[in-house]
């Protein structure tokens, strides 16, 4: 069995670049927008997804990966320690009055 070289086709890829950006914008099943036009479903599904593939190479080739400088600070926190030895962390930027409540319903509460 001889193997198929497939030659890329400048013209036929315009054709189907255009007809794939015709049908998104027509809004109609592939199965409905092939029927109206005569393509077969198998072609375009194909095409479709090579022109996928093809645009995928071309934007993973012209992008350059570049590391942009990253500083990690953590979330500042407040430690309330209780009389009875527990500790409570909270984001600074919680109300007080939250705090208040917190540390007020645990001083009440019975372990």
């Amino acid at each position: 069995m001889k193997s198929q070289t497939h030659r890329r086709s400048p013209q036929r890829e315009q054709f189907w670049r255009e007809t794939v950006a015709e049908w998104q914008k027509s809004g109609e099943s592939v199965r409905a927008f092939c029927s109206r036009r005569g393509l077969q479903e198998a072609s375009f599904y194909g095409w479709r997804r090579t022109l996928r593939e093809r645009d995928g190479q071309r934007s993973t080739t012209r992008r350059k990966s570049t590391l942009v400088p990253l500083r990690v600070v953590p979330e500042a926190t407040l430690e309330v320690v209780l009389p009875m030895g527990l500790v409570v962390r909270v984001p600074a930027a919680v109300e007080a009055s939250v705090v208040a409540k917190l540390v007020a319903a645990l001083r009440t509460a019975t372990c």
